[in-house]
């Protein structure tokens, strides 16, 4: 997926035309069980790369219910950058840093 797939919001400001074509997301699976995922990170989205916050673990529990546990448990104490909600590409989406500086995206 690319920037220029995120749809329109009003709270959100619009995507610059340089930025559309970067990649929001692309993902490599390695033998059926693991996979690598990446993503640019345009500062114009207010994205700004430092050690610590340019790698992240990502969780796909089965559930939501499940998935609020886990975020509950891991966001304690730590930074919630995005509360759990729908996404507009189908998934249940939140991200934080835990309490021993670990991103985290479940």
């Amino acid at each position: 997926m690319r920037f220029g797939d995120i749809p329109e919001a009003p709270d959100s400001p619009p995507i610059t035309p340089k930025d559309k074509n970067l990649v929001m997301h692309v993902e490599l699976r390695i033998l059926d069980c693991h996979t690598l995922m990446g993503t640019d990170a345009p500062e114009s989205m207010g994205f700004k790369v430092n050690f610590g916050n340019n790698s992240y673990i990502n969780l796909q529990p089965s559930t939501r219910k499940e998935t609020k546990e886990l975020f509950d448990k891991l966001s304690q104490g730590g930074n919630v950058t995005m509360d759990l909600q729908d996404m507009f590409w189908g998934d249940y989406f939140g991200s934080c840093t835990d309490k021993v500086q670990r991103t985290m995206d479940v």
